[in-house]
């Protein structure tokens, strides 16, 4: 029988284990592992950056391991330098603390939370021992435990050391860390999880248990979300891919996932949803026009355990609706267009600008624009307030970019 590892590994999640051969046989005993994965609250959502470790955090929970979802509401105060060139921006207590309880609603679609099972899942917020830490018992309790020449080796400093890395970022490190050890002696936690950009983060917390305690900690780093080529995925025009649907809505959403890249379809099956590894494998190779099914898979399953199964079907229904030139446009992203930005640019060129559809003007000019399936010979055509009333106007660009124009009063 598959270990909670050997799947995580089979699916592709695995980056970077310490200790792997006394993982493995924690993992092989059968007794649950209690671990934890920490999100520093710097957005009231989380983002498809965070849902691999979700991912892995559902895949542990559903092998029988309990997991702590940690809220950052202590560390968010120093700010992460991890892959950053400049400092964070600090952010005030209230902030975080709405950011937390955004955060911690977005969760119970997940993880299991049901105070039955013995494995339920648990929310921590490190604020609780973080922010009334007394600096000097610290220092002298864990701070002594450091070798700032170690932690100037660490990747998570390289970057920022040629910029200017301030001594609050510094202590980060040992905040994390200091996590790693709370958690251990409040709830026996011994595994650390994240993305493998924290592994000397967590690196540091698992050897703090370890002299401090004289226990084995573990860490264990997941990939990151990258295309075949190396470039980082959820990246849209408009920024991040958001798991609140108020800042991507489940229609953009799904088509981000209806067109990604055919060598990348794999490896999202795999990590993203919960198919079994056959059909991921019977789905992934499949090949040229064919692909599309396994992109419609994709989009609608995770597009369904992000959002629910009802605005998946609906994203779905849209999405196939426009692809056939229907008008299903219920679902399609809607941009208010005010009477004064009528009145300076009424021009399909300017509208598709502001509808986000095209970067500049000049981009409009060499894109195929249409009006629902009517293709647009004159993009310098001019829109008047009466065409965007009602139901709006149904703006494309090329295949795969629509908005909803209507107007706003």
């Amino acid at each position: 029988m598959k270990s909670a590892l050997d799947i995580l590994r089979e699916r592709g999640f695995v980056a970077q284990i310490t200790y792997e051969d006394e993982l493995e046989k924690a993992f092989a005993s059968g007794e649950p592992i209690t671990f934890y994965t920490g999100f520093d609250p710097t957005a009231d959502s989380l983002h498809i950056g965070h849902y691999i470790p979700i991912m892995a955090m559902a895949h542990l929970q559903r092998a029988g391991h309990r997991p702590i979802a940690l809220m950052g509401g202590g560390t968010a105060m120093i700010g992460d330098p991890s892959g950053k060139t400049d400092m964070r921006k600090m952010m005030s207590v209230e902030t975080i603390d709405h950011n937390v309880a955004c955060i911690k609603r977005q969760m119970g679609r997940f993880l299991d939370f049901d105070p039955e099972k013995p494995n339920c899942a648990m929310i921590v917020n490190n604020a609780d021992w973080l922010r009334t830490l007394n600096y000097i018992d610290f220092l002298r309790d864990v701070g002594a435990l450091f070798s700032v020449n170690r932690m100037l080796t660490a990747e998570c400093y390289k970057q920022r050391l040629e910029k200017g890395l301030t001594f609050l970022e510094f202590n980060y490190m040992l905040m994390q860390s200091y996590d790693f050890l709370e958690l251990f002696k409040r709830y026996g936690c011994t595994l650390q999880t994240g993305g493998d950009d924290q592994w000397s983060n967590m690196l540091s917390g698992a050897d703090l248990i370890r002299r401090k305690e004289r226990k084995s900690a573990f860490a264990l780093t997941f990939k990151l979300l990258l295309t075949h080529d190396g470039r980082k995925m959820g990246k849209t025009e408009k920024g991040a891919l958001w798991l609140d649907p108020n800042r991507t809505s489940p229609y953009e959403f799904y088509q981000y996932w209806r067109n990604v890249d055919d060598a990348d379809v794999e490896k999202c099956l795999a990590l993203l949803t919960f198919l079994p590894m056959e059909e991921v494998r019977r789905l992934g190779a499949l090949k040229d026009s064919a692909i599309n099914e396994a992109k419609r898979v994709l989009a609608y399953e995770v597009t369904r355990l992000i959002h629910g199964q009802q605005e998946a079907d609906q994203a779905r229904e849209a999405a196939e609706a426009l692809f056939s030139g229907g008008g299903a446009a219920g679902s399609v992203p809607k941009v208010e267009i005010t009477p004064a930005q009528l009145e300076e640019d009424n021009r399909l060129c300017g509208l598709a600008v502001l509808g986000g559809l095209c970067k500049s003007k000049g981009e409009a000019r060499r894109t195929t624009l249409y009006l629902g399936d009517q293709k647009v010979e004159d993009v310098d055509a001019r829109v008047n307030a009466q065409q965007l009333e009602g139901e709006g106007l149904l703006l494309r660009a090329g295949k795969k970019k629509y908005c909803l124009l209507v107007l706003k009063r």
